[in-house]
């Protein structure tokens, strides 16, 4: 689950990014849940867990930066705990590039350099999280994502200077390095380079033992391995959901509301004309009554805007007051004066003089109170029940504001209280893959961010529908039993066991390989029924064509010839044997475009190395401690060890 984060910040660039920039993502996205709590258990926010030089990385420090870490990985994988985090070693890897950007701060100001103060007010005001409504940095907003995140103003500062200092002191190894065209060309021909050999499979189920473990065994392994049997957090809902049904009968609209609804909208219940027109607009009363002049002497108005290069256009029905709106109360009057078919009389308005024919002409009737009191009676039946969904709402809502329980709002709404199954982060039920029921769908990621028995109102469905919910029961991240999942700790047992006694087996064959028996025969050696080696051909650029490249194929392709290896292959459960029996490399001229393209990519390939290595030579130069019992301490404290 962490493999995304893992490879990231240890490749090249991640270690540029991370170096830079992993002080802003610590602010930016720190978890109130596990990084304010405050106190660390038994270690206090000043202890230290390394020290750099002069400059100490406190555990306070460490818990942000890896609380920061798991949030990112959650955006991913929403069931991710602090537990498994750390089993995987996740806080180690943290606290390590703690120890590069500080080193490289350190050693920068020993170079003497500086970030001023000016220049950190400039990287405040570019973040967008101190940006106000309007866009610019808000003194109110930076203050106020501060305390959110229980973070002061000169640790934020000191935050920015290191990764401006880093900036400035790594930023050349990483844009100053050039690759040589010679080897460039010799990476361009691997590009269209062909491998021939041999792949062996290793299963582990031919080597999986078919009996149970002992009780004893079986307890080592499940204690050595607890980090693989954590079950995520689970929560309980205790829910209602508030809809149209909930707001029961509703008085009916009286005759008087009703009335007054029709008096208020009578404009729209009176008898109304309206015209579809064609137009043409021109600059002068002087060619509009020409243009008039010629359609009264047998001309068409369109035939008569052609001949002068301009071009009628036609209008929509509208009412007079609209039409008047559109143009002006004289283009209106005109319009509406002529009778179908004809031309009206020349009228200005705000794009000119207007001529206008009378397309169409359509009468609409008035209607009386009585006429349209039923369908009045049914627009304010609706409107009622809307407003009295908002009042509910709000009503639901102060009274969780003023302490009341779900199960008083719920018993004074009549509402009915239902308890979910136990739910995880990524809305699934636990242990069924079943999806959460869809009404709490939308309140999920809240409802794993609140407290036990905390109330509250979501609105699901816009004037629709309103969940009421609480968490009842919250059961925390931590290893299984074993006496509750027996059968799959036995099953992990048997595979690791037979994944071990693969791997003797692939070294058996791998010497007698080196030994000169084939690959085949070396095989066929082994006692257990293996499946025979398959044969490969395989080119770099059918390789590059593959969505998933597995470590088995990687191997292959950074092997020698004649040379044959082994590797050990996890999600497949299986080990591998593999042999290069031939390398086939094209030739290809020192002017192909490909070498360079293959240069450009690999002087940025280069400078990231050049980086890296920078890095470790300053902290090489540097005197680093870690104090390990308070990183453990830290640990313990987040994963909550020191509370059992």
């Amino acid at each position: 689950m962490l493999t995304f984060f893992r490879n990231f910040f240890k490749s090249k660039v991640g270690v540029v990014v991370t170096l830079g920039f992993l002080g802003l993502i610590a602010l930016a996205f720190a978890s109130m849940d596990v990084s304010s709590t405050g106190v660390f258990g038994g270690v206090s926010g000043g202890d230290r867990v390394a020290r750099v030089g002069d400059r100490r990385i406190t555990t306070a420090d460490l818990s942000t930066n890896v609380s920061n870490e798991v949030e990112q990985l959650r955006q991913q994988n929403p069931t991710l705990t602090i537990q498994s985090f750390a089993a995987e070693g996740g806080v180690a890897n943290v606290l390590q590039r703690m120890i590069s950007r500080w080193s490289i701060a350190e050693f920068a100001e020993k170079l003497g350099l500086r970030a001023g103060d000016r220049l950190v007010d400039s990287e405040i005001v570019s973040i967008p999280a101190f940006r106000g409504v309007d866009g610019k940095f808000s003194e109110e907003a930076f203050r106020g994502a501060l305390t959110q995140r229980g973070l002061s103003e000169s640790a934020v500062r000191e935050d920015l200077a290191m990764g401006l200092m880093a900036r400035q002191l790594v930023t050349p190894a990483a844009i100053s390095s050039r690759m040589p065209t010679a080897l460039a060309r010799r990476y361009a021909q691997l590009l269209g380079e062909s491998r021939s050999g041999a792949i062996a499979p290793i299963p582990a189920a031919a080597f999986a033992p078919e009996g149970d473990p002992s009780n004893e065994q079986l307890q080592a392994y499940y204690t050595k391995n607890q980090s693989r049997f954590i079950r995520p957090e689970r929560r309980v809902l205790r829910y209602a959901v508030f809809d149209d049904s909930a707001l029961g009968t509703l008085p009916a609209p009286t005759q008087a509301q009703i009335a007054a609804r029709y008096e208020r909208d009578k404009t729209q219940y009176a008898a109304l004309e309206m015209r579809g027109l064609t137009q043409l607009v021109v600059p002068t009363q002087a060619a509009a009554q020409a243009l008039a002049d010629e359609v009264e002497g047998g001309a068409s108005l369109d035939a008569a805007a052609r001949a002068k290069g301009l071009a009628v256009s036609k209008v929509e029905a509208l009412s007079k007051d609209a039409l008047a709106t559109r143009t002006s109360q004289a283009v209106a009057n005109a319009a509406f004066a002529a009778r179908q078919g004809a031309l009206s009389a020349p009228a200005q308005g705000p794009l000119g003089w207007y001529v206008v024919r009378v397309d169409q002409v359509t009468n609409r009737a008035g209607k009386q109170l009585a006429q349209v009191s039923n369908e009045i009676a049914e627009q304010l039946k609706t409107e009622q029940r809307r407003q009295a969904f908002i009042s509910a709402a709000e009503a639901l809502d102060d009274g969780f504001a003023d302490g009341r329980s779900l199960s008083d709002m719920a018993d004074e709404y009549k509402l009915e209280l239902t308890s979910s199954r136990p739910l995880t982060a990524d809305g699934r039920i636990y242990g069924t893959g079943e999806a959460a029921p869809i009404e709490l769908a939308p309140v999920l990621e809240l409802a794993f961010d609140i407290d036990e028995g905390d109330p509250q109102l979501a609105e699901t469905v816009v004037g629709e529908n309103l969940v009421l919910f609480e968490v009842s029961e919250i059961t925390a991240s931590a290893p299984a039993p074993l006496a509750e999942i027996r059968d799959d700790v036995t099953l992990s047992w048997r595979r690791d066991t037979g994944m071990k006694a693969a791997g003797e087996a692939a070294a058996r064959i791998l010497k007698r390989v080196e030994g000169g028996s084939t690959l085949a025969a070396a095989v066929a050696a082994e006692t257990a029924n293996l499946p025979q080696p398959q044969n490969v051909t395989l080119n770099r650029r059918e390789l590059a064509q593959q969505q998933q490249v597995t470590p088995t194929t990687m191997l292959f392709f950074s092997m020698a010839e004649g040379t044959t290896k082994r590797i050990e292959q996890e999600p497949s459960s299986a080990w591998f044997v593999v042999s290069v029996d031939k390398i086939t490399t094209p030739e290809i001229a020192e002017d192909d475009p490909l070498v360079g393209a293959t240069r450009q990519q690999l002087s940025r390939n280069a400078g990231e190395e050049y980086t890296e290595q920078l890095v470790r030579a300053i902290e090489r130069s540097l005197e680093v401690e870690t104090n390990q019992s308070a990183v453990d301490a830290v640990i313990a404290q987040l994963t909550g060890q020191n509370q059992q």
